[in-house]
């Protein structure tokens, strides 16, 4: 193995040790990716290199030259140019693994052990499957010949027979066309009697009692199938009828479209300090590539609110701060608001809330709750952040949670520390998994 394939190697190995899924969901930069790119960062391995004995100690390779002279042609160091050093050329190496949204999904779903089925709602789209399909009608192009051919081939198998057999059994004596129409009907011979007429009549007169029965001609007179007439001189023709034309038509595939809409809404009063906002982003985050990777179209709104509430953009939504008082309800009824751009029958809905579960009195049993059950959506969910574990006002989530109960459309999950990110993600997913 060249040296070559030990570096390819290394990088091999260090890919393979990229931070573990949930690792990077609890504790890594999940800033450093994109709405559609995720970067999941790798552990590096150190390549192998020399090392000099720093003790002088000498060995293979030792000469008589001092200490500081040079070895072979100086080569060009760092900062080499101009005093301020020339810009490089090369680019650095990249210490990530990048994946899209859909490939996220599929890990998650491995590494939670979730199967989530997206549903399909009334946009419909209509695709050219197969040509299975077959009609009487179409153009020249489409036209099913082999089905044709197949159909004039039984009719030639199941009219056809063996005209020189019936010929002999007119020359038995006593025998004219009548009867040998009604021997030929009872051996399922498909001959008409006018065809038996014709080669009657072709027949000269000294030859009409060549036979003294039937039974004398199956004697001596061999007998051929269609079968083996076919294979024996081929076919000249096939009896194809216009009843046998069949045109091919693509199957035509209904799809139901995948559509979703995300709302994330977030408390950003003052009691929201650094540490709930961090943990809100790490739950948030995760759950945004995750549906984004589950359906054809994902559309995400971003709601921020202290006592009042208004519309954001995703890279404002974590980073702001308030220093005004709570009342989460003011969310929701924007929420309401601008999901009436996505209706219900077409539109997947998800409805994600995150704070320290601090509201102002009775907000949450005469606001929130009625405008939760008033939403439609596939999952209503609220996440208490709540790094302390405990706060006299932080009540919101079990409320929520005592209303609701079993109820599968709603989820809450509480979030005191990074390690409780990825059990949260499960608690929200599964949920709906379980709905659906």
């Amino acid at each position: 193995m060249g040296l070559k394939d030990d570096v390819e190697r290394f990088y091999e190995v260090g890919e393979e040790r990229r931070e573990d899924l949930s690792e990077f969901i609890q504790y890594g930069d999940l800033g450093g990716s994109r709405s559609d790119e995720v970067r999941v960062p790798i552990k590096i391995v150190d390549l192998p290199e020399f090392e000099y004995d720093q003790l002088d100690q000498g060995g293979v390779g030792q000469g008589d030259a001092d200490v500081g002279d040079p070895v072979g042609q100086p080569q060009p160091q760092p900062g080499d140019g101009d005093e301020e050093g020339d810009p490089g050329e090369e680019h650095g190496e990249h210490e990530y693994y990048q994946m899209d949204p859909e490939e996220f999904a599929e890990e998650l779903d491995e590494e939670l052990g979730l199967d989530l089925e997206p549903k399909g709602k009334s946009v419909v789209e209509e695709t050219e499957g197969p040509y299975k399909d077959l009609t009487k009608t179409g153009p020249d192009s489409t036209l099913d010949f082999e089905r044709m051919f197949k159909q004039g081939l039984k009719r030639k198998l199941a009219m056809d027979f063996d005209g020189e057999f019936l010929r002999e059994v007119l020359k038995v004596d006593g025998v004219g066309p009548a009867k040998a129409f009604e021997w030929a009907r009872g051996e399922s011979i498909p001959v008409s009697r006018a065809w038996l007429d014709d080669a009657y009549s072709d027949i000269p007169a000294d030859e009409r009692d060549e036979w003294d029965s039937i039974a004398a001609v199956e004697e001596n007179v061999e007998r051929e199938t269609v079968q083996e007439q076919i294979r024996r001189e081929g076919i000249d023709h096939v009896p194809f009828r216009r009843e046998d034309e069949r045109y091919r038509h693509p199957e035509v595939i209904e799809e139901k479209e995948k559509n979703v809409v995300v709302v994330n809404i977030r408390d950003v009063s003052g009691s929201m300090r650094e540490q709930k906002r961090e943990l809100v982003e790490r739950t948030f985050t995760p759950l945004d590539w995750y549906l984004q990777g589950k359906y054809d179209n994902a559309e995400f709104v971003y709601i921020a609110h202290d006592a009042e509430a208004w519309e954001v953009e995703r890279d404002d939504f974590f980073g702001i701060r308030s220093g005004g008082g709570t009342k989460i309800s003011s969310a929701y009824e924007l929420a309401e608001e601008l999901l009436a751009e996505y209706p219900w029958s077409d539109w997947n809905r998800y409805v994600f809330a995150a704070g320290d579960s601090e509201n102002s009195s009775n907000d949450t049993e005469e606001g929130v709750i009625p405008l939760m059950e008033e939403i439609p959506a596939n999952l209503h969910a609220y996440v208490e952040t709540q790094p302390s574990g405990n706060a006299i006002n932080a009540t919101h989530a079990e409320e929520v949670e005592r209303h609701f109960g079993e109820n599968d459309d709603v989820a809450v999950a509480y979030v005191t520390g990074p390690d409780d990110v990825t059990d949260a993600i499960y608690e929200i997913l599964s949920t709906e998994e379980d709905e659906s």
